[in-house]
Order: structure tokens, then C-alpha cells, then sequence
């Protein structure tokens, strides 16, 4: 398993070096970058190839490192929407054995990319603006269980039909539809 953890590891330390690269060059947020979806579909196809001989890596299997890196690399992987989605179904079956908040993240990211609301306020469309949750009561309550730090009450944005229209989209339609968002 240590083989495994450190590869884990590099891949998603490769893909941090190349999305800071791309950060620096300016050209991150030209839509999906090429580079960047080169990296998150390999990245993608071998930590799938990962979890068909060791189901999902958790921190007893192949370290706390690895099992973040195994999170970050599934985040990451937008283009490809099923595998996120069995990804954050993995992960429910091993809540004791990873970190919980990358369940959070995962099922918020997948919430915007669907365009539906998100449920623990992880979600951004930039530093100051929030993706609409489903419920701003239980948001704070949500996140707290989960150790992550609460949200002021006036940066919480709700989900409603009339806001939907307004809020900018979870990317441009055709490849949400080609990636299977939607």
C-alpha cells in the first residue's frame, strides 16, 4: 500500500503544480483549461484503477496523505460526473475511516454542478460569493458537525426558484450535459 499512497500523492501534487501554473500564466478560469483536464481525466482513470483493487483509499489503507489526495483527485475530476458520483458513494461507506469534510465538499460540488443547492456552504463562486444552499438554517448546525468553521448569517444564501435565475451557472450548458451533470 505504501507504493500506492505515494502515487496517490504525487498525482494530486501534480495537479496542484499544474493548476498553479496555469493560476500564475493567467489562464485558469479560460472555461476548463486543457492542461487541467488532461490532468484530471488521467488522474481520474488511474485512481479509478486504484479503487477497483482496493476500494476507496482510506487513511488505514494507504495514510491520511493519500486518502486526501484520493478526495482532491475526485473533486477535481468535473469532467466526469459518474465518477464523482461513485466516488462520494465510496466515501459514505467509510465515514469512519476518512475525513468527513471532504464528504461535504464532494457533495457540494456535485450539488453545483447538477445546479442544484448545496447543503454545507462550501461551494463559491468567488471569495465573496456564495453557491445558494438548501437550508439557511441547518447550514452552521451542518458544518459544525463536521468541525468546519461557521458561516456569518449574512454571506448565507438561500436557494429559491426567483434566485436560481439570477445566479450565474454551474458552467456552460453543453459540456455540463457532455461531462453528465445534466
Amino acid at each position: 500500500m505504501k507504493q500506492l499512497a505515494q502515487e496517490i500523492s504525487q498525482m494530486a501534487n501534480h495537479d496542484l503544480a499544474v493548476r498553479d501554473r496555469l493560476l500564475a500564466d493567467g489562464t485558469l478560469f479560460d472555461g476548463y483549461h486543457p492542461d487541467m483536464e488532461a490532468v484530471h481525466r488521467t488522474n481520474a482513470a488511474r485512481l479509478r484503477d486504484i479503487i477497483a483493487l482496493i476500494g476507496w483509499p482510506t487513511r488505514s489503507k494507504v495514510g491520511n496523505e493519500a486518502s486526501q489526495a484520493a478526495w482532491l483527485i475526485a473533486q477535481h475530476a468535473i469532467g466526469e460526473a459518474s465518477f464523482m458520483r461513485h466516488c462520494y458513494a465510496l466515501m459514505q461507506n467509510v465515514l469512519d475511516d476518512i475525513n468527513p469534510q471532504n464528504v461535504a465538499y464532494l457533495y457540494d460540488r456535485i450539488c453545483y454542478f447538477e445546479g442544484r443547492p448545496q447543503r454545507y456552504g462550501t461551494q463559491y463562486y468567488d471569495e465573496q460569493h456564495m453557491y445558494p444552499v438548501e437550508n439557511k438554517e441547518a447550514v452552521n448546525t451542518l458544518r459544525e458537525e463536521l468541525q468546519l468553521p461557521p458561516i456569518p448569517e449574512e454571506r448565507i444564501v438561500e436557494f429559491s426558484p426567483t434566485l436560481a435565475e439570477l445566479q450565474p451557472d454551474s458552467g456552460p450548458e453543453e459540456w455540463r450535459r457532455k461531462a453528465g451533470w445534466i
